[in-house]
């Protein structure tokens, strides 16, 4: 007789028989058992041995090469499920060995699945990071004899963002197919190999829990089976993770992994829970071990190295500012301490390292140039990341300004040193007070024609400085500005101060007027 519906109607009815006879005592006593207990027996071993032939052969479909193990499950063996409790209730060791069959088979195959499809997205990994890159490391040129260096296309990924983010929006979308993306020569950042393997991963799981809840009724075979793939995968993943130097990367990882938490709790399967926490508590620590990696580079940078004779942002500076806007534009979601309080270390050790490298130019006014070069770009980094920036924005804004403010001074000085030391020392005497020297007209004419016979040229002096010492323009306008008012203001305090000494008018000829200065200052800023 055929294995079909029809045979596992009789099947239920001998069970019924069977439980029967072992539910009623007096039926076990009974004369009439005695005469048809041979035949029942014999029934039994029949039902229990063609239950096992038959579902080991299908079985032996599951190992098949490019066998459709899901539609196999869900279209034949499922149909056959009372077969299984059969052998549970009847036929206990052979269910024992039709178990053991199955978690072999899936054992095996599903072993044979992940390490094929690891293979083959290891040959799509695009190397993001290596050990020296750095923060505070010196970028070095490929030399001619050096080892040929990834694109510098890959290496601004080892600090900045960018469109690296989106593998957040994709967690969802279906794994790779690794074969499509090699023919058409595609490299990905391992947290796109990883989310591919872990999608791969929840859906077998899910569907292979499922299966096994449905089909044998018990949950440890599940664990069985996975031991298998479990141990593939990590023998992967822990040879990816020790050599691992993508802080970003390894962030995007610890994302991914709590997303694909959350799509298994929504799906109310268990089966991964444990498996998932494993691997976040090993990224963790391979994260903070990379994040001190960059964090020493900085502390113990060598600044004669990477001093370079330019007053332009530093390349270090720029690596900070980006590495920085990543890492909170990542932690924005979690509101995580953790990456918050390492990058209040990180910002203390840059600020170190910029202002020892502002050092190394031999004139004041090159080293406040070169600071506020670099805090200005960090601020626009900063302000291009969003909001969840704002606080460490804040620093180097306050930064920018106190530079600001002294580099307009040094300026003026380098133009007008006698008029403010006078402004600054004696402007604010009182010209009757009975003073061993009060200011006379002597003291106050060279600086009113000094600055009458030259100030047009000096300012046009002072706006091709900052047109030629910042980066920013806005930025170089803004100092421009603030230098000019403070001209004005100095110069007003002048004039103030000439009304009041005897015999003042006499150089009113000589004063330009403050209309003919904020006229020619106007002039400057209409630009911007």
């Amino acid at each position: 007789m055929q294995v079909n519906e029809e045979y596992m109607k009789t099947l239920e009815v001998l069970s019924k028989k069977l439980k029967f006879i072992e539910a009623d005592a007096m039926v076990k006593m009974s004369k009439a058992l005695k005469d048809i207990q041979p035949e029942l027996e014999r029934l039994r071993q029949k039902a229990v041995s063609k239950a096992y032939e038959f579902i080991v052969q299908k079985l032996y479909a599951l190992r098949k090469p490019k066998t459709n193990i899901q539609i196999l499950q869900q279209s034949i063996l499922l149909k056959y499920k009372y077969l299984i409790l059969f052998l549970k209730e009847h036929g206990k060791e052979v269910y024992v060995e039709v178990r053991g069959a199955y978690v072999d088979t899936m054992h095996k195959v599903l072993s044979a699945h992940f390490r094929a499809y690891i293979q083959a997205l290891e040959k799509l990994q695009l190397d993001i990071a290596t050990a020296s890159d750095l923060i505070g490391v010196e970028a070095r040129g490929a030399g001619l004899f050096s080892r040929v260096r990834e694109p510098l296309k890959n290496k601004s990924a080892v600090f900045a963002l960018g469109d690296r983010i989106a593998i957040l929006k994709e967690i969802d979308q279906p794994a790779l197919i690794p074969h499509i993306a090699e023919a058409s020569s595609s490299k990905y950042p391992y947290e796109v190999l990883f989310r591919s393997l872990h999608k791969l991963l929840m859906d077998t799981a899910t569907s292979e829990y499922l299966f096994c809840d449905d089909f044998f009724g018990e949950e440890q075979i599940f664990h069985d089976i996975f031991a298998g793939p479990f141990a593939v995968i990590d023998e992967h993943f822990n040879s990816i993770l020790v050599n691992c130097f993508d802080a970003i990367g390894l962030m995007l990882m610890i994302h991914i992994i709590d997303q694909h938490r959350l799509v298994m709790s929504r799906r109310r399967i268990p089966c991964l829970d444990s498996y998932l926490d494993k691997v976040k508590l090993s990224l963790w620590p391979r994260f903070k071990m990379v994040f001190d990696l960059h964090l020493n580079s900085l502390r113990n940078a060598n600044v004669k190295t990477l001093w370079e004779d330019d007053i332009h942002p530093h390349y270090v500076m720029r690596r900070y500012a980006e590495f920085t806007a990543s890492l909170m534009h990542l932690n924005v979601d979690y509101g995580d301490g953790k990456p918050e309080l390492n990058l209040d270390r990180l910002r203390m050790s840059v600020d170190d390292l910029l202002v020892k490298l502002a050092r190394m130019f031999p004139k004041a006014k090159q080293q406040t140039i070169f600071l506020i070069n670099n805090y200005d770009m960090t601020i626009a980094v900063l302000k291009e990341a969003g909001t969840e920036c704002e606080k460490m924005q804040l620093h180097f804004e306050e930064l920018l300004k106190s530079n600001s403010a002294i580099f307009v001074e040094e300026l003026l000085m380098e133009h007008f040193s006698d008029l403010i030391i006078f402004v600054k020392t004696r402007a604010g005497e009182d010209v009757n007070s009975n003073s061993d020297r009060p200011i006379t007209i002597a003291d106050v004419e060279p600086l009113v024609k000094d600055f009458a016979s030259r100030w047009k040229a000096a300012i046009e002096l002072m706006h091709k400085d900052v047109i030629t010492s910042f980066s920013n323009f806005l930025c170089g306008m803004d100092i421009l500005r603030a230098a000019l008012t403070q001209l004005l203001l100095y110069y007003t305090r002048l004039s103030d101060c000439i009304k009041r000494i005897p015999g003042g008018p006499a150089l009113n000829k000589d004063l330009i007027s403050i209309s003919s200065i904020m006229y020619e200052i106007r002039k400057y800023l209409r630009t911007f």
